[in-house]
């Protein structure tokens, strides 16, 4: 009797013992899948191009991890949906309304500050802060602006990131120190423009140390509990039939291998199951040794 093309079909998709064709079953219905989305978006406004300078350097550091950068006075489409996409953002500004309590960047920023970026819904996100300013020329206003945008973001529950040390720069005074750090990196094309790339780099990687990138983007998705009794019931009845369809398919496989001489049979110690291969190499079928070995 030719059975050995049938046995071997319907061993390798029913019978759990085949480890080869199959993989072992989980009677549980729960899974779990955790996923890294980190992305970072790069905003910034600007007058003279010099703040979109630094924009590009840091989306340079931070290589594929960022997109952009976009000048806040072309975005596609709402602010509260550029914004809203990204697990973390990174946001620029120059200073040009010296010495003004809000709406001192001149730029785009100063018109959705407080009229469409008042309702974004980004509590926990991921944000940092960097500003151009001229510490010789304002010295008591270095960098103003960086202050008034670390503060909507912050009013709005984001968690704010990157605050850099005040070592290294001639300024006098700024709206954006917080404690004895500035709130964000400030650069300064005018004064130490030589100093800019150096300080892109170690703030990239500073923003890194802190888990910046980590943002909201461990998102774990649970399907547990979502089946249906029943249908977990019918499960475990279709597997209860495929288990008592291989222990009779195990016997009729023993009861003829007796006879079945065209077929050469190798024995596994360590998975304790025999492969039966036939002559012409083209054929094989497995049983399991739960009965005790199996010889041709």
């Amino acid at each position: 009797m030719r059975i050995e093309f049938f046995i071997s079909l319907f061993i390798a998709a029913a019978n759990p013992s085949v480890e080869a064709f199959v993989v072992p079953r989980q009677h549980g219905l729960s899974s779990s899948l955790s996923l890294d989305m980190a992305s970072v978006g790069i905003f910034y406004g600007t007058s003279t191009g010099s703040t979109e300078d630094v924009a590009d350097q840091i989306k340079e550091a931070f290589g594929d991890d960022a997109d952009g950068p976009f000048d806040v006075d072309d975005l596609e489409g709402s602010v509260q949906e550029n914004f809203e996409k990204y697990d973390a953002i990174v946001c620029g500004t120059p200073t040009w309304n010296t010495g003004a309590d809000t709406e001192r960047s001149g730029t785009g920023w100063d018109e959705i500050y407080y009229t469409s970026m008042s309702e974004l819904n980004i509590e926990g996100k991921h944000v940092a802060v960097f500003g151009l300013g001229d510490q010789s020329s304002y010295a008591e206003n270095f960098a103003d602006a960086t202050g008034e945008l670390h503060d909507v973001f912050q009013n709005l529950g984001a968690k704010m990131f990157g605050y850099t040390s005040m070592e290294g720069y001639e300024h006098e005074d700024s709206k954006s120190i917080r404690g004895d750090k500035f709130c964000g990196l400030l650069c300064d094309a005018v004064n130490q423009d030589e100093l800019s790339g150096e300080r892109v780099q170690n703030w990239v990687e500073q923003l890194k140390v802190e888990n910046f990138l980590e943002g909201s983007s461990s998102i774990k998705v649970t399907t547990e509990d979502t089946i249906p009794e029943s249908v977990e019931n019918n499960v475990e009845s279709v597997f209860q039939d495929i288990d008592e369809c291989s222990d009779m398919l195990d016997e009729t496989i023993k009861q003829h291998s007796e006879t079945n001489t065209g077929f050469k049979s190798f024995y596994n110690e360590k998975t304790r199951s025999t492969m039966f291969v036939s002559s012409d190499g083209r054929s094989c079928y497995y049983t399991s040794d739960s009965a005790g070995r199996i010889s041709p």
